[in-house]
């Protein structure tokens, strides 16, 4: 009985540890804005590459919120990367000509299509590679960009030291209490490593660099956003996230429905580490602090909740026999009402153990050989993100992106 009470006191400490000194740290560096040397004096040529896969029903959306852009036009081009079979290359060819048609100012565009999958990342290592202009942004057909989105961007990137930036998920389309909450912590998280050095997380839907950065990624990458990132820093340049930056992606609270998006993301974040791992104690305190903090959240503190949680549950049991059993249903309890965006002010909470179920899986979930990098639609946000399309006003139509782009968000 006292070996299981002093084991779960020991789990509790060891874990805790390095997120009470990353509080620590956050207080005393107290993160705020860019870390760059920004500068509006840039306005380069800049690819906007944008990865498809039967997305007929929301390109145009997309393609509307890529055009909203203040950002001259005549210095844009669109890169489909697709490998769609629902004609969504005739739907972005037709929507292009209507536009042009209406004597309206539009993108050039290059459409490169593949007739089998390939995955995402030996996709966007082409379209990477054939993109024409001096920044790339990366971005996702079912997300939303802020409208001076690219003038921050290329702000950042027009520092010298700086390779690559990503932004801050400003709003949840469908409204998850979860996801917002994740969110929210990951950017206190990548303002201080960005403040530090560089941040680890990328964002597929909104990050930049400059095409002459680029290095070609693992055609099996399963995070190619943060991989992207990652390569240009082993190349020497720094990688931040700047929170104004700002764009908008949907999301859910529901256990269940949340497991093939985060999970699948986990397994992409987990194998990177791996086999990154020749870079922990390199690359300033990119390598010493940023890289080993990820591992500890990423890889190792999935095992000790889950250990721990077991072994506290087994010393209640221990010292108070049947009534003990209030731990696990406690648990259990919590997983359930925070699901349901109902734990209040410990909500935040949920989204952290909410990760770790996902990294606990991804670790499993590789150590079977499962993840080829062709994944199927994210059916559940798919339907979040058109309910959050379907909610607006007629009247307002395209104008709510662009509203919703010039509010601040939540921090």
């Amino acid at each position: 009985m006292n070996a299981l009470v002093v084991a779960s006191a020991v789990l509790v400490a060891v874990t805790s540890a390095p997120y009470l000194a990353f509080l620590a740290l956050y207080a005393v560096v107290r993160p705020a804005g860019s870390p760059a040397d920004k500068r509006d004096d840039w306005e380069p040529t800049v690819s906007v590459v944008l990865p498809t896969y039967n997305e007929a029903e929301i390109i145009e959306h997309k393609l509307a919120d890529i055009c909203a852009l203040e950002y001259p036009l005549d210095k844009l081009e669109i890169v489909l990367a697709d490998a769609s079979d629902d004609g969504t290359p005739e739907v972005v060819r037709d929507w292009m000509t209507a536009r042009e048609a209406a004597d309206e100012p539009t993108p050039d565009l290059q459409i490169r299509h593949d007739d089998e999958r390939r995955g995402v990342a030996p996709a966007l290592n082409d379209a990477f590679r054939a993109a024409s202009n001096e920044v790339i942004l990366r971005t996702d057909a079912d997300s939303e960009l802020a409208a001076d989105v690219l003038r921050e961007a290329v702000a950042n990137l027009a520092d010298p030291a700086v390779g690559a930036v990503t932004g801050r998920q400003s709003d949840v389309l469908g409204e998850s209490r979860v996801e917002a909450d994740y969110r929210n912590i990951l950017s206190k998280l990548q303002g201080l490593e960005s403040h530090l050095d560089s941040t680890f997380i990328f964002h597929g839907p909104c990050f930049a660099f400059a095409r002459e950065d680029f290095v070609p990624i693992d055609p099996a990458s399963l995070a190619d956003d943060t991989e992207v990132a990652l390569r240009i820093r082993r190349a020497g340049k720094r990688v931040v996230m700047d929170p104004a930056l700002r764009f908008t992606e949907s999301g859910v609270s529901d256990f269940r429905k949340r497991r093939q998006r985060k999970d699948r993301r986990a397994m992409g974040l987990v194998r990177l580490l791996v086999q990154h791992r020749d870079a922990l104690g390199k690359y300033g305190r990119y390598g010493r602090v940023v890289l080993p903090f990820n591992w500890w959240f990423m890889l190792v503190s999935p095992w000790l909740v889950a250990v721990g949680t077991l072994v506290v549950s087994a010393a209640a049991v221990s010292v108070a026999g049947p009534v003990g059993l209030v731990v696990p249903a406690g648990v259990l309890g919590f997983g359930y009402l925070g699901q349901r965006d109902s734990l209040g002010p410990l909500q935040p909470i949920y989204a952290i153990l909410d990760s770790w179920v996902s990294l606990l899986v991804a670790q499993v979930r590789l150590l079977r050989g499962e993840g080829d990098g062709v994944w199927e639609i994210d059916r559940e946000s798919r339907e979040a993100f058109l309910a959050g399309e379907d909610g607006d006003d007629d009247s307002a139509g395209d104008d709510r992106a662009t509203e919703n782009r010039g509010a601040e968000g939540q921090d």
